[in-house]
């Protein structure tokens, strides 16, 4: 079948170089790809968020199968465009969507149009506590304030326009002590297949210090979601999320990702995301292998009770390298080195985010511009291996942590 996914990033290197092994899959296009999505798909010039644009790109194409990677396509109505020609697609309505592109959709919150409003209700509160942009910011509108000074900084950022119109509104929820991980559910409309935990490193520094990023690093599976505690999640919070999706006519097709905080044996909900999460795709990917494509292709066709995971069990971790700056200012260009002399199998994979081809080199072109994945049976031997090819990199104008996984080693 041919297959066209949507998307530049980290996640779509990690989906199309899973896609690609299913014998499945005869041709391959990622629009509009990256440097490294090139070496195993067919890039395309295409605008994502055009939704006729890509119905039409996927008739001349002959596209069997349209996969929608990032949040900003699924809130703009390209997969609603995509189903509606009859393509077969993967990927939530826009009104399914606003799970994630709506922070105010899910939790318990104080929502705020006023920076006036919002601090004088936060002042009220004290910290610690969660300031939101209520719009898509791509990962990076949320802040956790461990004072009051910070809770009130944050909220003069996303009204100051720091985060464009994602901050235009402001979500406050209350601050949740425990573990934070995420579960990755596969839903139909109706039925439900979990298909993996992961957790993310989202702060820049080693030890989760600094500010927070799209993400660091991070590794699968996650030790503190337990087969009770993930059993728990689906009886009281996912299971009733999707029955209430489908009462309200917005029935969620697609992958839920759901951000979980694990206190005391029990876990709560933080926030859903309508799409899988970068870097968290990543190790998802190197675990599930060419398999993810038959999985999507069983959510896509309403068939999720017949299907099936089969784990390995083994361990995956992500090491994210990016430009010197990041997440604030960085300079772009930047020449990487190196990444010829670094294997590249089943086991140990560069995804790249942020990249462009030049004249023969791999340059950096945005903040967070590798994903360096490996597998090991155990998450040390990941860790092991991902730092190797890290060292192995010749990249002077990036950085990354040194630390992923140590809070399961």
């Amino acid at each position: 079948m041919n297959i066209l996914i949507l998307g530049s990033g980290g996640r779509e290197h990690a989906l199309a170089w899973a896609v690609k092994q299913n014998p499945k899959c005869d041709r391959l296009i990622v629009a509009p790809g990256n440097a490294g999505i090139a070496d195993v798909a067919e890039c395309a010039a295409l605008d994502m968020l055009d939704g006729a644009a890509v119905v039409s790109f996927c008739a001349e194409n002959a596209v069997d199968f349209l996969i929608v990677g990032p949040e900003a396509p699924l809130a703009a109505g390209v997969a609603d465009a995509a189903r509606a020609a009859g393509i077969l697609t993967f990927g939530p309505s826009a009104a399914a969507a606003r799970l994630e592109a709506s922070k105010a959709f899910t939790a318990a919150y104080a929502h705020f149009t006023d920076a006036a409003a919002a601090r004088a209700y936060v002042t009220a509160q004290g910290a610690p506590i969660v300031i939101k942009a209520d719009g898509l910011a791509a990962g990076k509108g949320v802040v956790v304030a461990m004072t009051l000074a910070e809770g009130l900084a944050a909220i003069d950022d996303m009204f100051g326009g720091a985060l464009g119109t994602a901050g235009a509104e402001v979500v406050v929820e209350e601050f949740m002590q425990g573990e934070e991980a995420s579960f990755f559910i596969l839903t139909d409309g109706t039925h439900a297949l979990p298909i993996g935990t992961a957790q993310d490193h989202k702060r820049v520094g080693d030890g989760d210090t600094g500010p927070n990023t799209g993400g660091m690093g991070a590794y699968s599976p996650a030790p503190v979601l337990t087969d009770a505690i993930m059993a728990q999640a689906m009886a009281e919070i996912v299971q009733p999320t999707i029955a209430e999706m489908a009462r309200r006519g917005t029935p969620y097709q697609g992958v839920l990702y759901a951000g979980l905080m694990i206190a005391d044996g029990r876990a709560r909900l933080v926030e859903y995301n309508a799409r899988f999460g970068d870097p968290e795709c990543q190790v998802l990917m190197m675990r599930l292998g060419a398999q993810a494509l038959d999985l999507m292709l069983a959510c896509a066709e309403a068939r999720l009770d017949r299907a099936q995971v089969q784990w390995a069990d083994d361990h995956a971790l992500c090491v994210v390298m990016a430009a010197k700056g990041y997440p604030g200012s960085y300079a772009k260009g930047s020449v990487i080195g190196n990444l010829d002399q670094l294997p590249e199998d089943s086991r140990h994979m560069v995804f790249h985010a942020g990249t462009a081809a030049d004249h023969g080199q791999i340059t950096a072109t945005g903040g967070r511009v590798l994903g360096v994945t490996a597998r090991g049976d155990t998450l040390a031997a990941a860790q092991k291996a991902a730092y190797a090819m890290v060292d192995t990199i010749d990249w002077p104008g990036g950085f990354c942590r040194r630390d992923i996984g140590w809070r399961a080693l």
